[in-house]
């Protein structure tokens, strides 16, 4: 017997943003701040479903640009459509996704955990990303890119507001 939780993996990622805590938890709970800065570079979204509190529902897709991206895992050509639960929100400090991908291939679908952090410093605040049984079909090196520049537009998007 395999056991499936071995074959799942964990990706994090930080950034300082030069934003105070309570301007950062802000872009979580406003669904039109969130779907500005969430998709990676290339990519844009869309909120279907949207309920921010412990327990919540969340539903969106994230929809490639450009052409030339792979469609491999995808839940249509270009597009990932992604449902999930708001499991924990600790405003200013701490917010956890449960997030599910639909896919035909098993090696892309499944739930994954993301935990984001928020640390205040003297720079502003410390944004952590913690991604919880990484589905095995998304490449890592991908996956990082893709976390980088999430942490890039939500700095974008909230050292404006300052």
């Amino acid at each position: 017997m395999t056991n499936e939780s071995n074959r799942k993996r964990t990706d994090f990622a930080s950034r300082v943003i030069k934003a105070a805590p309570q301007t950062i938890y802000k872009a979580f709970v406003d669904p039109k701040a969130l779907v500005s800065w969430l998709p990676p570079k290339g990519m844009k979204g869309h909120i279907y479903e949207f309920d921010a509190r412990a327990g919540g529902a969340f539903q969106l897709s994230l929809t490639y640009i450009d052409t030339t991206h792979s469609t491999q895992g995808k839940t249509t050509e270009d597009t990932d459509f992604v449902k999930g639960r708001f499991l924990e929100f600790v405003p200013n400090e701490r917010i956890v996704w449960l997030v599910e991908f639909e896919s035909d291939d098993p090696v892309f679908a499944g739930e994954m955990i993301m935990t984001w952090s928020l640390e205040a410093i003297p720079d502003g605040t410390m944004v952590t990303i913690v991604c919880e049984n990484v589905p095995e079909g998304i490449q890592k090196e991908e996956h990082d890119a893709g976390l980088s520049s999430t942490l890039e537009n939500l700095a974008i998007y909230t050292e404006k507001t300052v």
